[in-house]
């Protein structure tokens, strides 16, 4: 994604123009800024290369970049020895950092393994994400369990060899990682710092319901070493419940007691924001400004939280 359609830039340059002219809040006077970083998801700015991608985030108000590193991503894994130094540094000259990257991978083995983790690595970027692993059987479920567990120590130590720390996403649905307790057995046994858990208390509530999350926050809390936020609630449409992603704040996470959790644990690695909920917009352009709205919105909320949960006085630097 190094060239930038023309025709895409010139739909966004008024929208770009609107966000340069966006008032800078006034630094506090004895910054203090010990809140975990807040990075956005770039899957949900597809539309933006990296420059405008980093002066966005910038202008709206994030301390980083969530970049994906995947196919259809921002940097493709073929290309990533050549397109992740240019993107990082890139994002990095408009103010915004890079500590994490979203990859598929889950298998050492996989050819784009030990180039996208070296890569990252030598630019100073601290985590990944992992792709997912699937029950495609649930009659074989330890045997499943088993081949995860196998795939996650051979990442763990390709990670301890290059020196970056990879998160395990505790994902709903028919993917292993949607019960906590399969996901502290995959790493019970790991001696690594170099592997941990993507908490997303989302997908914890869809699976987990009014104490199942907590509990699982607990069981894995000395692992977490990544947050993805996004929220959600129940529906019954055509008959049947289904969940439906919401902007932060109106669904039925417990953001309160999530936020106070990982301040008990005292927390400070990378929190991702997700925007999986729909967006509209009567032209491409109106629904990119409506998306870049939603997204600030969604991050004001995430800091009032943050900060309330950590305690911290004065506003953000």
């Amino acid at each position: 994604m190094t060239d930038f359609p023309r025709r895409k830039f010139l739909q966004l340059t008024p929208l770009l123009t609107m966000l340069d002219q966006t008032r800078v809040p006034a630094k506090s006077s004895t910054p203090i800024k010990t809140i975990p970083p807040i990075c956005m998801f770039s899957k949900h700015l597809s539309f933006l290369d990296y420059k405008h991608l980093g002066r966005t985030l910038k202008q709206i108000g994030f301390d980083g970049v969530d970049l994906t590193v995947r196919p259809k991503g921002h940097v493709l894994p073929e290309n990533v020895e050549r397109d992740l130094p240019i993107a990082t540094e890139k994002i990095r000259a408009e103010g915004i950092d890079v500590p994490m990257i979203t990859t598929n991978l889950t298998s050492s083995n996989d050819p784009a393994a030990s180039t996208t983790l070296r890569t990252a690595v030598n630019l100073g970027i601290p985590y990944y994400k992992l792709g997912y692993y699937y029950y495609r059987d649930l009659k074989e479920l330890d045997a499943t369990l088993a081949r995860v567990k196998k795939s996650v120590e051979g990442l763990a130590a390709l990670g301890s060899q290059v020196g970056i720390q990879g998160g395990f996403h505790t994902h709903q649905g028919r993917t292993v990682g949607a019960a906590m307790w399969d996901n502290w057995w995959i790493q019970r046994d790991l001696d690594l710092p170099s592997m941990g858990f993507y908490f997303d208390p989302c997908h914890a509530t869809v699976e987990g319901g009014n104490w199942g999350w907590k509990i699982g926050f607990h069981r894995l809390s000395s692992r977490i070493n990544m947050v993805s936020l996004k929220d959600f609630y129940w529906e019954k449409k055509f008959g049947k419940w289904k969940m439906s992603y919401c902007p932060m704040g109106e669904g039925m996470v417990r953001f309160d007691e999530f936020f106070q959790l990982l301040a008990s644990i005292s927390f400070h690695g990378p929190i991702s924001v997700h925007l999986e909920y729909d967006i509209n917009g009567a032209t491409e352009s109106a629904r990119h400004s409506n998306t870049l709205s939603a997204i600030e919105k969604d991050l004001k909320f995430v800091q009032d939280k943050l900060t309330q949960a950590y305690s911290i006085s004065g506003s953000r630097p």
